[in-house]
């Protein structure tokens, strides 16, 4: 996602020996800050210089990763209101043009599941075979010598767990709830993993359902995407992924228009995200023009699905895709991405597959974030002319199915009928093919219809 800055260089991780990739921060076996044991190994290194004949002495392991921040990128200027209503095309993304045409929306008291809940930041389904299973924050907890009831590390069976989730001896991070997350409602499912790469889950999603005031039902899922640079990334995307959730709950009962109930949500969710950078204890701003440093951030992306219609709001990186049961029929991608490469395919100096190719492709140019230079929420609605579904992700898996045509590949024939398998196999996609991100995503069915089997 955003660039961050090059960290001083070791050729393997002092604690688990993995070699690190250039410009990691973290170890992506174990997730020791490599920062960190970078200093005490230059330190050592003087130490010995300085006492001369005396063996190298080793410092204290690597302490538990903390997240430190990179600038990103300014927003680009703000979209003009209004869209002809199109169906989706492969061409790109539209929006509507007469928010009076749209149907009333709603009724409230509706379920809702998320992949977090921000108040216990527990997962609602943790099992990746069933999406009724349920795990735990840790690994098993085997007694240690002395009495102590403490979690015994999984990797070296010998240090306690901190709060954490780190192992104080080795600085090993333990499994989470996070890191695998499972939810589905009545035609719309979700799923969440750590990737095999990252020491943590920083993606979260909400998937929701509701009732028009006709009786005919409406279905919402958003998916979140922090940004690792930025502090607790972790935590703006499940405060946006739940505050938007909410705000579309509580304004499609009373008959919002989906775009403006959209919009309404982004901008809610990055109300929840800015008041995160005060809870880090960071000055308020001054004046308008001041920033906060390194304020926690994520992405956004969400599809509101009725009997008729399908309304995407983004920000950031994050994508939704069409894909049509006739896979003989184009899909589609409805996002353009808030990055650098996007910028430059636009700007005509890069093709797609250059842009997409250099280093800097996913330095974001749009986020939500007490740090972001503006907020200009993207919408579109489309009236797609036959079935299919909706697929809104992080870029953990359209990394691995880029094009709308890629997508389409990876997504199962029978994705309508059954979105949970849906979004799990597209998870088991992204972690074949390297798992190199965190990888959320949701499956929508398109048209939404009541009565379709699923599990709270």
């Amino acid at each position: 996602m955003s660039q961050m800055p090059q960290p001083p260089q070791l050729s393997a991780c002092p604690a688990c020996d993995e070699p690190p990739q250039a410009g990691d921060r973290y170890c992506d076996q174990c997730g020791a800050d490599l920062t960190v044991a970078a200093a005490l190994a230059a330190e050592a290194a003087l130490s010995a210089e300085a006492i001369a004949g005396r063996p190298e002495a080793h410092g204290d392991l690597p302490a538990p990763p903390r997240v430190n921040g990179a600038a990103r990128s300014t927003h680009p200027g703000p979209e003009p209101d209004d869209y002809e209503l199109a169906a989706p095309t492969s061409g790109g993304y539209g929006q509507v043009a007469d928010p009076r045409a749209a149907a009333a929306l709603g009724a409230p008291g509706t379920p809702v599941e998320s992949g977090i809940h921000p108040e216990t930041n527990a997962s609602t389904h943790t099992s990746a075979a069933s999406s009724t299973g349920s795990g735990t924050g840790t690994a098993a907890d085997p007694r240690l010598p002395g009495g102590e009831h403490r979690p015994r590390c999984a990797a070296c069976q010998e240090g306690t767990i901190d709060q954490d989730g780190y192992c104080e001896r080795c600085g090993h991070a333990q499994a989470r709830t996070r890191d695998h997350m499972e939810s589905e409602l009545e035609g719309v499912a979700a799923a969440s993993d750590r990737g095999l790469r990252h020491h943590r889950n920083e993606d979260a999603f909400s998937v929701s359902t509701a009732a028009l005031p006709d009786g005919s039902p409406v279905m919402v899922a958003v998916v979140c995407d922090g940004v690792s640079s930025a502090t607790r990334p972790d935590d703006a995307s499940a405060a946006a992924a739940h505050s938007a959730s909410q705000a579309l709950r509580a304004s499609l009962p009373r008959g919002a228009h989906p775009q403006q109930a959209m919009n309404e949500a982004i901008i809610a969710a990055a109300d929840a995200v800015n008041s995160l950078a005060l809870d880090t204890g960071a000055a308020a701003p001054h004046h308008e023009g001041q920033r906060h440093q390194n304020a926690p951030a994520c992405t956004i992306v969400s599809a509101v699905v009725t009997s008729d219609i399908l309304t995407i709001g983004w920000i950031g990186d994050s994508r939704a895709y069409w894909v049509p049961d006739d896979r003989t029929a184009p899909p589609a991608r409805l996002t353009e991405d808030d990055s650098w490469a996007a910028q430059m395919v636009a700007a005509g100096l890069m093709s797609e597959a250059e842009a997409y190719a250099d280093e800097r492709a996913h330095a974001i140019t749009g986020w939500l974030g007490a740090d972001a230079y503006e907020l200009e929420p993207h919408t579109a609605s489309y009236k797609p002319d036959r079935p299919g579904v909706v697929v809104v992700c992080t870029d953990g898996l359209w990394n691995y199915a880029e094009s709308a045509e890629q997508m389409a590949r990876a997504v199962p024939l029978d994705a309508r009928s059954r979105p949970l398998n849906s979004a799990q196999v597209l998870v088991g996609h992204a972690l074949d093919g390297g798992g190199h991100d965190n990888v959320t995503v949701a499956v929508v069915p398109f048209p939404a219809a009541p009565g379709r089997a699923g599990s709270a």
